[in-house]
């Protein structure tokens, strides 16, 4: 079979393994704290970005709606985050860190910053730009909201 038509030589197959292998580094050490790659991403996205409602979220993780609102549910059993209604209106939300939400997103950022680190450290900066400047070039236009990142 031609070269071009192989498995591995495919942008989405080697793209797909870069995001599992990143995945699963990344959710074995979150793990040890308790938290999922989404989770973190509500920690960062409420305690370092400043993004407070349901929709926000959905937006600020690229994924659909109906996944914020159980992950919300899960958070706030957990005890990471509190929901607050604004003005007495229940349909919105105000979302803020708990004290142990914070102390998980400080204590996760090292780790998530390292991993980047580790990949990121394999490029020189030029190449990095490209990688990156290409991955946003893919991914433009393309607004498909996602069950799970």
């Amino acid at each position: 079979m031609a070269e071009e038509f192989t498995l591995h030589n495919r942008v989405g197959f080697k793209v797909t393994r870069l995001a599992r292998i990143m995945e699963a580094k990344l959710e074995k050490q979150l793990s040890e704290h308790g938290v999922t790659r989404l989770m973190w991403c509500v920690l960062r996205g409420v305690g370092m970005e400043d993004v407070r409602s349901p929709s926000g979220l959905a937006e600020y993780i690229c994924i659909a709606r109906p996944a914020v609102s159980r992950l919300l549910r899960d958070m706030e059993k957990r005890n990471l985050i509190e929901r607050n209604g604004i003005d007495d209106d229940k349909r919105y939300r105000d979302i803020a860190l708990t004290e142990l939400g914070q102390e998980k997103m400080k204590a996760c950022h090292v780790l998530v910053r390292e991993l980047n680190e580790h990949f990121a450290g394999k490029l020189d900066d030029d190449t990095y730009t490209i990688v990156m400047n290409a991955i946003d070039q893919m991914t433009e236009g393309e607004d498909v909201k996602l069950m799970r990142l």
